[in-house]
Parts: C-alpha cells; structure tokens; sequence
C-alpha cells in the first residue's frame, strides 16, 4: 500500500496481509480476517467501519496480540510483533514440494528472522505502549478489584511497586478522565456505564501509550454520554500526541472523529480513504449502501432519503478477473478489479468537471 507524498509523519503502526482464520468443527473453518493491509502514521485517529462480525474487532484484537494470527505480519514502531509463521511454513513446504531450492531457502531465512524478531519485541516490552479500550466497559472491569488495583495492574506488572508513585499515577489518571481520587477506593459495580468506561481509558493510558485501540468504546453507552467520551478521547490525543484506531460501526461518529477511514466487509477491506474523501467520493457499492444508511435529523431528507441495498453477487462479476486492494485516485483504495477501476475513474472524471 502506498504512501501520501504529503504526509511526513512516522508510520506507527503498519500491518501486512493480515489474516485470521477460526477453525471450527468437521473442518470448516472462518475467514474473519481475510489478507488486509493499512498503516496508520503518529498522531491519526484510523477509524475502521463495517457491520458485525465483518472483522474490525478482531483486527484490534490482533495488534494488540490477543489472537495469535494466522498469516501476514503487524509491525508497531518498526518493530514486528507478530507474524504468521505457521502459514510461511506451509508456504516453505510448498517450495520444496516443488522443487524451488533458492526459494525455499529465502523462506527459511525469512522464518527464522521473523520468529528472532517477534522473540525480541516481547522481551523488550515494546507491547506496553499499545493499548486498548474494549468495548463493554462492565466485562471489561474486574469486579473484584478495586478501581486503585485496576489502574494500577500494568505498573505492577512493569515493575512498578512504589506505593507513594503508583497512588499518585491513579490519582493523575482518575483526574485526567473526569473522575476524583476518591473513586479509586471503590469497586466498578458502583459507577455508570460512563464513568465505567472513563476507568477503562484511565487504565489504558496509566502505561502512556502511543498507541490507542478504541474496540466500539461507545457503543453501550447512552447517547449523551457518546458525546462525552468522544471529546475526553479527543482531548487526549492532542493532550498526550496519541494516535487512536478507532473501531466502530457508527458512520456519523466516525466522521467526526476519524483522520482515515477503513470499511471492511466480511473480513476484506472493501475500502481505504481520507474521511472527507470517503463521504464526497464513495466507489464501491457496500460503502455506498452504509452511507445511506446514516438518518439525519431533517424530516424532509428522511422522507426521500434512499436505502441502498449491497448484493455482491448482482454488484460484482468476478468469474474472470479477481478482485484486488487498487489506488483508483491517490490515497484512495478499492477493492476492485480492472473494469470496476476503470469505471471507477471515469465517475470521478465525470465528477469533477466544471
């Protein structure tokens, strides 16, 4: 995936043909991550949008290590942290299966550095600067554990035993997410729905991380309180530099707050622009289909507002030429192929004569 000349910024976060696959019984198995790629650069909001089970949550769930992936590789500050060796082996057994000696054993190697790489991440503690927000904040607590221990759990796990320092770092994270030092006594079942997740967020930025994966942080919460924990994470990332993925299925939320956007549909990336591109110039037909979804609060646009329907089947002819990530304009991904690119340039031609 190509880079924007215009944009300077570090890239933080790249991942690479991603995937994960679920194995269920008598052998089937699911796609719910299906070869992606992105990066995100220092100081974005990355917002990623799809329907359930489309695969946004996984993908979080992979950076941040929770799955153990399938293929592809995730790098974070140019670091790799995870890689999918038992695909690469698989692609190693096939070389040698065919005979392709010299490419075997640049397999080999590329196995054997990755593995090195992964082992070396892991030991050097890179992993604390990535955190993440889920998106139930009620599973998501321990209700066992005192809001002090809850903040407090990563410092101790890095090393952190200094009574006086830690009380301080919660007192600081408490007050940074608009709670008071005294709520750190108490135990999650005492707090809103809100107030739960602001706990959540004080947690995750207790390790000053450089990097926030936001899973659907407002999704079980109320409408007003939505708006309160967008603006608190907004504040943040200018407050502290972060950069946020933000994973939701609320389009109007991530307009607002997102820099990029991804949409993903059934495990594929369908596609990958700046925000106000996507919304002005959407091309493939389920993005289409989700922006017309979004209401709006004017009686008279609702009254002729159209919901478009996504058939992949009636809305693609892919039994000759397959389907590929492309850049129809600069910054601008598609998953497409070679007659939908064209057809996809011509609109935009049409679109932006005088």
């Amino acid at each position: 995936m190509c880079d924007n000349d215009n944009d300077n910024r570090e890239i933080i976060l790249r991942v690479e043909h991603l995937k994960q696959y679920f194995k269920l019984g008598r052998g089937s198995v699911v796609k719910a991550v299906d070869d992606i790629s992105f990066f995100i650069k220092k100081g974005e909001v990355f917002g990623m949008v799809g329907e359930s089970g489309c695969g946004k949550t996984t993908t979080g769930r992979d950076i941040i290590k929770l799955y153990e992936i399938t293929g592809g590789d995730i790098f974070f500050k140019g670091h790799r942290i995870s890689s999918g060796i038992n695909e690469k082996k698989k692609q190693l057994a096939k070389l040698r299966r065919a005979g392709k000696t010299k490419e075997a054993r640049e397999k080999q190697l590329e196995i054997t550095r990755a593995k090195k790489e992964v082992a070396e991440v892991k030991n050097a503690g890179i992993m604390t600067k990535m955190q993440m927000i889920f998106q139930d904040p009620v599973a998501s607590l321990n209700p066992r554990m005192t809001v002090r221990e809850i903040i407090s759990e990563g410092l101790i796990i890095k090393g952190k035993n200094d009574k006086a320092y830690i009380d301080k770092r919660v007192g600081e994270m408490l007050d940074m997410v608009g709670l008071v030092p005294e709520h750190a006594e108490r135990y999650p079942h005492e707090f809103s729905g809100g107030q739960k997740q602001r706990i959540g967020i004080a947690r995750a930025m207790a390790l000053e991380p450089e990097l926030i994966i936001a899973d659907e942080p407002i999704s079980a919460l109320d409408v007003s309180i939505q708006a309160q924990i967008i603006n608190l994470l907004n504040d943040l990332r200018v407050k502290m530099g972060l950069t946020i993925m933000f994973i939701a299925h609320d389009l109007s939320v991530v307009k607002y707050f997102s820099d990029r956007i991804a949409v993903m549909y059934y495990g594929k990336m369908v596609e990958l622009a700046d925000t106000d591109e996507l919304f002005a110039h959407p091309y493939h037909p389920y993005t289409k289909a989700l922006l017309s979804a979004i209401p709006l609060p004017d009686p008279l646009y609702e009254k002729k507002r159209v919901r478009l329907k996504y058939e992949p089947a009636l809305d693609h002819d892919y039994s000759t030429d397959k389907p590929t990530l492309r850049e129809v304009t600069p910054g601008h991904f598609v998953l497409c192929n070679s007659a939908e690119e064209e057809a996809c340039k011509k609109s935009r031609e049409a679109k932006d004569k005088p």
